[in-house]
């Protein structure tokens, strides 16, 4: 795939990913958005892990300065897009290692790597594992949806179509 075409969609689903960033739940101190999770396996398996964790940081800065998303989106989401992105790139695009490799990316290390911020950064009282269900139910949401979207388009040929198409 081609570079303007890889920016191209890098770009859309940054977009999809603030446009749709209303649609989070609270969860304790964090929010679940599978949304940012689903993009992140998405792009994982389209871009690649460069571009998977420079979306996710893209995707929080803008959140963040528009008021939808706090700072714990950084590690968890940026985490799993790596994680993700690596295993997408490793396993030639295996489903199940890249939606695993979201899930423990943002679901256990992002959860961990968020605490600092949350407790020194943003003041909150909370313990070193308290993030991790919710950002495990967050992720485990977002890889299940991006298995199935991607599983379809593969299963269409459109996946291949896109990968393989300049």
């Amino acid at each position: 795939m081609n570079r303007i075409k890889k920016l191209t969609t890098a770009s859309v689903l940054v977009a999809m990913g603030v446009a749709l960033s209303p649609f989070s739940i609270p969860l304790g101190v964090a929010r679940v958005f599978p949304i940012q999770h689903m993009i992140n396996v998405i792009a994982s398996v389209l871009l690649g892990p460069g571009y998977a964790v420079g979306m996710a940081f893209a995707t929080s800065l803008i959140r963040n300065s528009l008021g939808t998303g706090t700072l714990l989106a950084f590690p968890g989401s940026m985490l799993g897009a790596l994680l993700a992105g690596l295993a997408a790139k490793y396993m030639e695009n295996k489903l199940v290692p890249v939606c695993a490799g979201e899930l423990i990316g943002t679901g256990v290390l992002g959860a961990l790597a968020a605490y600092p911020i949350a407790a020194f950064i943003m003041g909150r009282d909370v313990a070193l594992f308290g993030f991790v269900i919710p950002f495990v139910a967050s992720s485990l949401g977002g890889a299940v949806i991006a298995f199935v979207l991607l599983r379809a388009l593969k299963h269409t040929g459109i996946f291949q179509t896109y990968i393989g198409g300049a």
